[in-house]
């Protein structure tokens, strides 16, 4: 039996490696923190439903997410950090499409804003992937007019037909004084049918979310099963020393 021990003792040290690399795969893979810190907390933005349309008034574009931007910008005698969120009642959305690029304008009448995301297809691949992001903005605490783009960008990278989807939350670095915070995502820029996104590919932070669960089960039946034979092992031989000679 103190075998038995052993190998029990042996298999909860392998279970615990598992799960704590699990663990530690799920931090990895998220996005980095910002660099710098907020002025405020807003609180989590609403979703917002945006839609572009092209000239024959077919949809050809589809964004279904919460936005929160992160602004670091000169006020009168200070640098200010700011977290403001985008207020879908409050927000246009414009945009075109053509056979490689598209993209997607946000502007609020109120704050003088405008957020444009521009998406790109690799024809070759059928890939297509967020590549730039600009973002002009006069608010009445700026000391001067705020303007920042960004054309090498990588993210919510997608395949043709279908639609881009993470739940969770991502910060999509755009420059040093400006992130944006994207909250349960969807996203089409090509492909479109109707007015209906496309099966989903989820993004990498909800594949691992789900990775852990099945780790962590999967450790767990094969405890049960090195236990199981190790307990029978343990047995035979237990009852062979009993044998007469």
């Amino acid at each position: 039996m103190r075998q038995v021990g052993a190998v029990q003792s042996w298999c909860l040290g392998v279970m615990l490696q598992l799960i704590l690399a699990a663990a530690l795969h799920q931090g990895f893979a998220t996005v980095a923190p910002p660099t710098t810190a907020p002025h405020k907390d807003p609180g989590r933005p609403e979703r917002g439903i945006y839609q572009v349309t092209n000239s024959n008034g077919t949809t050809c574009l589809l964004a279904y997410m919460g936005l929160q931007l992160n602004i670091t910008f000169d006020s009168q005698n200070k640098t200010v950090q700011d977290v403001v969120n985008i207020q879908p009642n409050m927000t246009k959305s414009s945009g075109s499409c053509d056979s490689d690029t598209a993209f997607l304008n946000l502007t609020t009448d109120a704050d003088k804003t405008s957020l444009i995301f521009n998406f790109t297809l690799n024809t070759t691949s059928k890939k297509y992937h967020l590549s730039e992001v600009s973002l002009s903005a006069t608010w009445p605490d700026m000391k001067d007019p705020f303007s920042v783009r960004n054309t090498s960008l990588d993210y919510l990278r997608s395949t043709l037909g279908y639609s881009y989807r993470c739940r969770n939350e991502q910060t999509l670095f755009v420059a040093q004084n400006f992130s944006i915070n994207t909250f349960e995502v969807q996203v089409q820029p090509f492909g479109v049918t109707g007015k209906q996104f496309g099966a989903a590919e989820e993004c990498q932070l909800d594949e691992d979310d789900m990775l852990i669960p099945i780790v962590v089960g999967a450790a767990l039946a094969g405890l049960v099963i090195i236990v199981l034979l190790a307990y029978l092992i343990g047995r035979k031989r237990s009852h062979a020393g009993y044998q007469t000679i």
